[in-house]
Formats: structure tokens, C-alpha cells, sequence
């Protein structure tokens, strides 16, 4: 999410050459025209799609339905300001990962208290998903080829807190893939210094992109029900279904 406003902000106002909301009906929607660019990745057998909880399931699950691929998840929560819901102002992954916007929360002096509390908070709903929905071990995605999946990238906080994470599971390939991304997040994960990714793709780039929600005609929030409904028939080592 933006920390401030902008012309671009303002629903109708993007330059000439620039995509305009919404591009898709919904999240499964956004997945097959995904899967449509992804298809050097179509039954590869060292291959893993890995969809971020919750909305990065339901893109996640079309795709690799298509591309004939096992599916898991990865834990991975939005550290939240306490009176802003909406902005995120860190995130948390498995194996100690913790990303804080720090520019911001020197602007906003958040205290180191609250910053603990928020981690506590968040980091027992991360253990929590990753019992509830199996999320593998470390040492099962060793070598593997991980797509990793989301609904959307704004801050891209919670996308990079993931992907240093899986990094560190020591993955052979290690690539992004969502319908849509703010322009300056992308060049960011794109960079030779971050280092997280072998590639990103990407339907639509964003200048400023506030709201990945904006991008869909349906982005109905999902519950524990529904992604876990959409990983039974799909988990690693199920039989996989053709798309």
C-alpha cells in the first residue's frame, strides 16, 4: 500500500501505456491467463507451486491445475499497524524472517514493545497455517523448482519476506509469479542486489499500485474453508489434475 497519495492514486488517471482495473473477473480468472505464460514450467517433475495464504491460493491452484503441478503453501503474515489494519508495516516467514518498513516506523514512532507484540501476535497465526494447511519441510523443497504464486504485490513485503525465506530452503530455481505488481517493487526483486528471485512474472506492472484488489471485478476475502477445500486434491505427491 502507498504511504501517500498521488495523481495515479485516482481511480481513471494512469498514463497512456499504463493497464487499467479491473483486468480480470476473479482470482482463477487471473491464474489461467498466468498459466498461459508459464508454460516451459508444464509437467516438470522437479516443480512446486507454492501459494502465499490466503488469495495466493485461489491463483495458485488454477495455475497449477494447468500446468499439471503439485501445490503447496507458505506461511507468511503482514505485520500490521495497530491503527491502520490495511498498512503493512513488516511481515514474518518461517525460519526467523522478519522485514520491517523501517523509513516508516521511524516516521510513525512505533514503540519496540509494540513491535514485539505484533510479532508474537503474528507469529502464532503463521504456526497456526502452516499445521492447518501442511505447509512442507524445509528440507523437502531442497533442490526443487519453486513457482511461488500470490494474488498481487504492493508493498512487497510480504512477497519478500517469503522468498528469502523459501531462499533459504536452497531451492535450484526460485521464481515469482503474480497477475499484478507495483512497477517499483518489481525493479526492486528484479535487482541483482536482492538476489531473492531467478525471475519474475508478472501480467500487469503498476506505478503505485495502492490496492490489488482494484484488479479484479470479485476479490471475495478467502477463509481457513476455502483454501484448504482448494489444496485437498492438490497437495505434493496427490495425483495431479489436468487443467
Amino acid at each position: 500500500m502507498s504511504r501517500s497519495s498521488s495523481p495515479l492514486d485516482t481511480p481513471g488517471q494512469f498514463p497512456a501505456d499504463s493497464p487499467r482495473p479491473p483486468l480480470w473477473n476473479d482470482r482463477a480468472a487471473a491464474g489461467r491467463e498466468l498459466a498461459a505464460q508459464l508454460q516451459g514450467w508444464h509437467g516438470d517433475h522437479q516443480a512446486l507451486v507454492i501459494g502465499l495464504p490466503r488469495g495466493g491460493v485461489a491463483v495458485a491452484a488454477v495455475l497449477a491445475d494447468a500446468l499439471e503441478l503439485p501445490l503447496s503453501t507458505w506461511a507468511v503474515r503482514k505485520l500490521a499497524h495497530p491503527a491502520e489494519p490495511e498498512v503493512a508495516v513488516g511481515a514474518l516467514a518461517p525460519g526467523g524472517v522478519l522485514l520491517w518498513d523501517e523509513p516508516y516506523l521511524q516516521q510513525q514512532h512505533l514503540p519496540l514493545e509494540l513491535r514485539r507484540q505484533l510479532v508474537q501476535e503474528q507469529d502464532q497465526e503463521l504456526q497456526r497455517r502452516q499445521r492447518l494447511f501442511a505447509d512442507p519441510p524445509a528440507a523437502a523443497l531442497r533442490g526443487r523448482h519453486l513457482l511461488v504464486v500470490d494474488d498481487g504485490v504492493a508493498t512487497g513485503l510480504t512477497a519478500r519476506a517469503a522468498l528469502t525465506s523459501l531462499r533459504r530452503c536452497v531451492p535450484s530455481r526460485l521464481v515469482l509469479a503474480v497477475p499484478v505488481i507495483d512497477q517499483e517493487v518489481a525493479r526492486r526483486l528484479e535487482s541483482s542486489l536482492e538476489g531473492l528471485v531467478d525471475g519474475l512474472v508478472a501480467l500487469a506492472r503498476v506505478e503505485r499500485l495502492t490496492a490489488v484488489g482494484a484488479w479484479y471485478r470479485h476479490f471475495e476475502q478467502l477463509d481457513d474453508a476455502s483454501v484448504a477445500a482448494l489444496l485437498r486434491d492438490r497437495l505434493p505427491g496427490s495425483p495431479v489434475r489436468p487443467g
